[in-house]
């Protein structure tokens, strides 16, 4: 890090720079993010740290004021696709909660001491300790927004006794959790939800975001109620039901409903994905508005985000079944798979049914997948082909997956083009340099434009928009009237 850029950013009280490092003060013994509104310290006692683990490894405790723990995660590990990054991604879904480290070391192909020394290099911190860090913040997270005895958030959120959550707690926060839960003046939840803000980096244009969500939303999977975007997903331990509603005062309000509230982690880090929160848009639009084609709309519609997926096996079958057919075909031949094949769920709340099949229930029923699907033979066999791999692990799109081999492994697939590869990239995986330049819309802009139009000659006319074409592919998309870029009215 470049501390003078770091200080300079404390100094001015930048929130830009909230989740891309820790601000710790050695007069007070606290850390805080870059905006906290507390006085500047001087100069002496600021220290800088890579991550919240880092801060508590060298014996800071929280801010209570500025809530670090609350801000957006760093968008590097959005961008990065290496080793680290992908080991960060990981964790923030809880895979050392549940199979500790030697579980994430072997989802990312390195033995648990070389990713030890890899992460604690770059990050201050080895991956237990990141995990301990996130596991604090998830043990807060249920203490304020939960009527969960302590008891139960403390085994929901990994510790092994009420002690260790009491110990943790007191460390990482200098109060008891009972004092959080008082201090937070909750108003009565229902029994199971959990309602949650969620932070982002301003601006953000929420349109094509939500709105993209419900066009393509599955019926059974997915619903547009009440002024929120409701979903079903799969879930390490269980299932579970989030809703979202569009952002007031610099947070989207989400509320979960778990099965098992130890899912609670990759619940949160999948929504976050799922809305791209963690971009850091600044950078983005200045990037693409240095193209004279994109500027003008880059200056119109400033902070777009790329919606992504809970479900990224899912999303993959669904690109497929969204071969060469409309958003509308798309959408009845998904919810014909649901029925036939999906897991079915409780929604008290609304009019959800089913988890979307597993990739492993697609591939060992080709024949109910057959009866389900009016679609020519080449496009089922396609699907199954795809529901193999990812059943037998020959394909990965977990946030620890590596972007190139999944590229290559779907490239191999037969009947899958450019147009699944890159949209299984982009919503899927979160390659934020994903391209769909054959895609009918991207075209129909890149004509509007004045850019060329044909496959290979519009990728070359793109290279200038990397590492962010995904962001300018909804720009491109904004351009027609299609309902993906439009807020629905409320139902």
């Amino acid at each position: 890090m470049d501390e003078s850029a770091c200080r300079a950013a404390v100094r001015s009280r930048d929130a830009r720079f909230d989740g891309r490092f820790i601000h710790a003060v050695t007069s007070t013994g606290i850390y805080c993010r870059p905006s906290c509104p507390a006085r500047t310290p001087a100069e002496a006692h600021m220290r800088f740290y890579p991550t919240a683990a880092a801060a508590q490894g060298a014996g800071f405790r929280a801010c209570k004021r500025c809530r670090p723990d609350a801000s957006p995660g760093s968008p590097q590990w959005d961008v990065r696709h290496d080793t680290v990054a992908r080991a960060m991604r990981l964790i923030a879904d809880g895979l050392v909660d549940r199979d500790g480290v030697p579980g994430l070391a072997r989802a990312v192909g390195y033995s648990p001491r070389q990713l030890e020394r890899l992460m604690t290099a770059e990050l201050g911190a080895g991956p237990l300790a990141l995990a301990l860090a996130r596991r604090a913040q998830n043990a807060r997270t249920l203490v304020e927004s939960t009527d969960l005895t302590m008891a139960q958030i403390a085994f929901a959120a990994g510790y092994s006794s009420i002690r260790a959550f009491n110990d943790a707690v007191r460390t990482v926060y200098d109060t008891t959790p009972s004092r959080l839960r008082t201090a937070a003046r909750r108003s009565p939840h229902r029994a199971g939800l959990v309602e949650l803000r969620l932070t982002y980096r301003p601006p953000l244009e929420v349109s094509n975001l939500l709105g993209h969500l419900v066009a393509t939303a599955v019926p059974g999977v997915e619903e547009w109620r009440g002024g929120a975007y409701r979903s079903t997903l799969r879930l390490p331990r269980g299932w579970g039901v989030v809703a979202v509603r569009p952002p007031t005062r610099g947070a989207f309000t989400v509320t979960l409903r778990l099965s098992d509230t130890r899912d609670l982690p990759a619940a949160v880090a999948r929504t976050r994905r799922l809305l791209d929160l963690d971009a850091d848009p600044v950078a983005i639009d200045a990037a693409l508005a240095q193209d004279p084609h994109l500027a003008p709309l880059v200056a119109a519609t400033p902070g777009r985000r790329v919606p992504r997926t809970l479900d990224p096996q899912a999303m993959a079958l669904r690109a497929v079944l969204g071969q060469q057919v409309s958003t509308a075909a798309a959408r009845t031949h998904a919810a014909r798979l649901v029925v036939s094949l999906g897991d079915p769920i409780e929604d008290p709340d609304g009019g959800l049914t089913h988890l979307f099949p597993t990739a492993a229930r697609l591939a060992e029923s080709p024949d109910r997948v057959a009866t389900a699907l009016a679609m020519p033979a080449a496009r089922r066999s396609t699907l199954l082909a795809l529901a193999e791999a990812l059943a037998d692990g020959r394909l990965r799109l977990d946030p620890g997956a590596s972007w190139d081999e999944a590229r290559h492994e779907l490239s191999a697939l037969p009947g899958v083009g450019p147009w699944t590869v890159e949209t299984v990239a982009m919503r899927a995986l979160g390659d934020p340099d994903a391209f769909t330049a054959t895609d009918l819309g991207v075209r129909a802009a890149a004509r509007t434009l004045g850019l060329p139009t044909g496959g290979s000659a519009l990728v070359r006319a793109s290279a200038p928009w990397a590492p962010w074409r995904a962001y300018a592919v909804q720009h491109l998309w904004a351009l027609s009237p299609h309902a993906v870029n439009q807020l629905p009215e409320d139902s």
